[in-house]
């Protein structure tokens, strides 16, 4: 079982339609579900991969519908706990290329309040963190402790930090500090762009821990920096982009759940892999984000349109 901790919360995203209404006119919004954790969740659920969300919801209607759409996809729900706060909201600003923008309605929401679970499911093979839930307080410091209690237990641990610098007050300390989880971290995924606002390089975080970081490069595709010094790329897949939404979550459950088909959710495993095993692994995830970018709105495939 893959676990993936950290926040869920409800997209407020565009409708596409010119707002009606003449000059200053406000363009109608519709709530999607969302927040990285979430979406990678829900996407291992949908590739057929044995997945838990590790989380806090809200007790409102939008918590609820949140709930709802892991049980769809098959996702067990047993490590989420509940609070009576409202949802954290994002809005999002469509660009014309389909890139997404966000501003964050975070402050005393129910996510914001999770605490350092219990014991995970003996059948937990790997934990998954990332984006908002890792910068927040109080539930941050409970996140970071859940990555290294899980570490130091030998868990596969899978990073993507999807840095938001707007919910950053302090970039230099939040640089530091996500250079203290590198020891914790069996495989960082990062964009190109969230590479360029921490600073360092493959190399330098290979050092400090991981045994493989994966680098996406938008419509370039995705790269992969071994500890053992292979490097491995794959182009993206053409498609009509409708919105990059949870391209890069979808990401990081393609990786997973190819790893674990290479018997490679191990700490030590995927730096020991070889380029055939990554191309297959790369390709395979860049596939899963392309047809993510294809529709609107953090919507990932299913197995069944990837080929199993």
């Amino acid at each position: 079982m893959i676990v993936v901790a950290g926040e869920a919360l409800i997209d407020l995203v565009p409708d596409g339609t010119a707002p009606a209404g003449g000059p200053g006119a406000l363009p109608a919004l519709l709530p999607r579900r969302g927040g990285g954790p979430y979406n990678t969740a829900i996407a291992l659920g949908r590739l057929g991969a044995p997945a838990a969300f590790c989380s806090r919801v809200s007790a409102d209607g939008f918590g609820e519908a949140l709930l709802e759409g892991l049980r769809a996809a098959g996702v067990d729900v047993s490590l989420v706990r509940r609070g009576p706060e409202p949802t954290t909201l994002a809005v999002a600003d469509i660009a014309a290329d389909g890139s997404a923008g966000y501003r964050f309605y975070a402050q005393g929401t129910a996510d914001r309040l999770f605490e350092l679970p219990g014991p995970l499911p003996e059948a937990a093979g790997a934990l998954s963190l990332g984006t908002c839930s890792l910068v927040l307080e109080p539930g941050a410091s409970a996140y970071e402790a859940l990555l290294r209690r899980e570490a130091e237990r030998g868990l596969f641990t899978a990073l993507d930090p999807n840095v938001r610098p707007g919910l950053i007050p302090d970039a230099a300390a939040y640089r530091a500090r996500f250079r203290s989880w590198l020891p914790y971290v069996t495989l960082l995924k990062l964009s190109a762009e969230d590479a360029g606002w921490l600073g360092g390089s493959p190399e330098e975080w290979l050092a400090a821990g991981p045994a493989a970081v994966v680098v996406t490069h938008g419509d370039r595709g995705l790269t992969v920096h071994t500890r053992t010094g292979g490097t491995h790329q794959v182009p993206a897949e053409r498609v009509a982009v409708a919105d990059t939404i949870g391209a890069g979550d979808t990401v990081n459950a393609a990786l997973l759940h190819r790893l674990a088909a290479h018997d490679a959710l191990t700490p030590g495993a995927p730096a020991e892999l070889d380029g055939a095993a990554w191309h297959d692994i790369l390709t395979y995830a860049a596939r899963a984000a392309a047809l993510t970018c294809s529709r609107a709105g953090a919507e990932p495939p299913h197995a069944a349109e990837l080929g199993g």
